[in-house]
């Protein structure tokens, strides 16, 4: 068990004091969103550090440990040392998928959107396990879940959902979780208990600051307000201060009804907005390199990504991976930390082939 990777040590701390320097110089708060930013930045540095060292700790605690009992077998001490290396793996998973997080926004919130596929009710509940799944993935990391959009299903479950995933990384787990996915399963809405497929598509988007530069014509957009009416029809809102904007020349629509005043509203939708023509833009870039490569793009929203089987037998399989597992219901309950790390090894081999 090693800490090994591509993790430069000495190169975290002399940013980490560097960073701290800036933050003691006399103007530093002259530009408070500038400030901010660094703080923010300088705060993820240390978060980084304090992880290195801890995971450092345990490890060497570990084979000391083992030491021990290979001088003197105890079994409580083993049940310990069993118990405690457990734990250390399951820390060392995780800083390593940490490490594997070097895009350009990969550290940034995730805007996650569902949108049911055909099948109405069936693909409509589906949808809601969908959200439910993250939300709580989202949770055991602690992760925020605000959601911004809420359009309920006409019997179960959802006919849209837009989230934003808040928290270090969002976006860089997240993205694996971008194309459609499949569901089979005995249908609870079917009195004859028939097998159905569904599918619902799931898209992933960076949170953007006011840093990237994303131009848009205000004379491109149509803004419509209406009440809202919250997940599932509840906080009804006696006033119209959900907003809906619609960008003409792409058709793009988002809509913000999660905050209490118009003027938020307005502006989650257009930083949703923001967020959606940079992805379209590099979505563009990639098929244009593709076709220069002569390449065959894998595009996400027509793509299957995942199949999720509950009968006739048992399983979770990702088909850009092949990694699966037979615990449905841990997976529906959120544990997906075994197909992001696959998916991100997966993507490292695509872009440095051997």
């Amino acid at each position: 068990m090693t800490l090994g990777g591509h993790f430069d040590f000495d190169k975290l701390s002399e940013n980490i004091s560097i960073n701290e320097s800036k933050m003691g110089e006399p103007d530093f708060w002259n530009d408070q969103k500038k400030a901010q930013k660094l703080i923010d930045e300088t705060n993820i540095l240390k978060q980084k550090y304090d992880q290195f060292h801890s995971l450092k700790s345990q490890v060497e605690d570990l084979a000391v440990a083992e030491e021990l009992l290979e001088a003197e077998a105890d079994s409580d001490m083993q049940q310990e040392f069993e118990k405690n290396f457990e734990s250390t793996q399951k820390a060392l998973r995780q800083y390593r998928l940490g490490l594997l997080l070097n895009g350009k926004y990969d550290a940034n919130n995730a805007i996650l959107e569902i949108h049911p596929g055909a099948g109405g009710t069936e693909s409509q509940d589906w949808g809601a396990m969908l959200l439910r799944m993250y939300t709580r993935w989202a949770e055991k990391h602690q992760f925020t879940v605000s959601i911004e959009d809420y359009q309920a299903g006409d019997v179960a479950g959802l006919n849209s959902v837009s989230v934003v995933i808040s928290g270090h990384n969002a976006y860089g787990y997240l993205l694996s979780e971008k194309g459609v996915h499949r569901l089979v399963r005995i249908s609870p809405f079917d009195s004859a208990g028939r097998r159905h497929t569904s599918f619902a598509s799931v898209d992933v988007m960076p949170e953007l600051d006011d840093s990237v530069e994303i131009n848009i014509n205000p004379d491109d957009l149509r803004v419509d307000v209406y009440r809202s009416s919250g997940a599932g029809g509840q906080h009804i809102n006696k006033t119209s201060s959900a907003v809906r904007i619609t960008h003409l020349p792409t058709g793009i629509v988002v809509a913000s009804q999660a905050q209490r005043s118009q003027l938020q509203n307005r502006q989650t939708a257009m930083s949703m907005l923001r967020a959606k023509l940079y992805e379209r833009e590099e979505q563009k870039k990639a098929e244009k390199r593709a076709a220069i490569e002569g390449k065959q793009l894998d595009i996400g929203w027509g793509s299957q990504i995942r199949s999720y089987v509950f009968h006739p037998y048992s399983m979770v399989k990702d088909h850009r991976t092949n990694y699966e597992t037979a615990n449905v219901q841990a997976v529906m309950d959120g544990d997906l930390d075994g197909f992001i790390d696959a998916y991100l090894q997966w993507k490292l081999q695509q872009e440095n082939p051997q």
